[in-house]
């Protein structure tokens, strides 16, 4: 018997097995709660758009915490805010990006990884005068190129509710590990990025045959720019490139 109302027209079919393996560990109640509510985010339409890469692409996975708390910016992908169009502006990054906090640091650590900025130069000014033509120049084309790399973008928590996200993010790990387990036995060599504290708290979930994890401070942090292991892991995968 179906005990949820989620939209799963976006969900590539090589999930669909695993989708409903992990929503059969979820509890009812809980499911049946959702269903009652329209006051959570990203709602039953986008809640599972990261699964729409399939399966046999996923490289990476990428955990953030939760949805954006805004309904125009959560779509249901970890860290892209879909309320942002326009990446850049006469004056360095566009106003948008500016008021994203946690992706205006990811676009810097990006320009910092390709060495376009120096670590120690990141001001508006030093972007306004870095070329940018070869550049994507949405962020519907940048997040594009994570799902080209293979980004699988998850959240620890699919699910923002008004109450501590703690709560909600307790109540998908039951889903959340078998999900991931679904994952390992197809693509064991899988690297896992966990950023933010919630999303290291995933760690656990993630089957002991995945040993290749990357945890770093959540990009709100200004450190996220310069952080080595950070820039390491995206220096080769050029991002921020055009077509790439």
């Amino acid at each position: 018997m179906t005990i949820h109302s989620f939209d799963l027209s976006n969900v590539h079919p090589s999930w669909r097995h695993c989708l409903d393996r992990g929503l059969a560990c979820v509890q009812p109640q809980y499911l049946q709660q959702l269903n009652q509510s329209h006051d959570w985010l990203p709602g039953p339409e986008y809640i599972f758009n990261a699964l729409s890469l399939p399966m046999d692409n996923v490289n990476y996975v990428l955990f953030g915490e939760s949805p954006y708390p805004r309904r125009e910016s959560a779509n249901g992908y970890a860290f892209w805010d879909a309320s942002v169009n326009e990446l850049w502006s006469s004056t360095g990054l566009s106003k948008q990006v500016n008021r994203a906090t946690s992706l205006r640091n990811i676009i810097k650590m990006l320009l910092v990884a390709n060495a376009s900025l120096a670590q120690d130069r990141t001001s508006q000014h030093d972007i306004a005068i870095t070329p940018k033509t070869h550049f994507v120049q949405t962020n519907r084309e940048l997040f594009t190129n994570f799902l080209n790399k293979g980004f699988l973008l998850l959240n620890a928590t699919p699910v923002l509710q008004s109450g501590p996200p703690q709560k909600d993010a307790r109540a998908w790990h039951p889903f959340m590990q078998e999900l991931l387990k679904c994952l390992a036995e197809k693509r064991p060599h899988v690297r896992f990025i966990l950023l933010g504290k919630i999303a290291q708290a995933v760690n656990d979930l993630i089957p002991s045959t995945c040993t290749d994890r990357l945890y770093a401070e959540h990009p709100y942090n200004i450190s996220f720019i310069t952080n080595p292991d950070v820039l390491a892991f995206f220096k080769p995968l050029h991002l921020l490139e055009e077509n790439k």
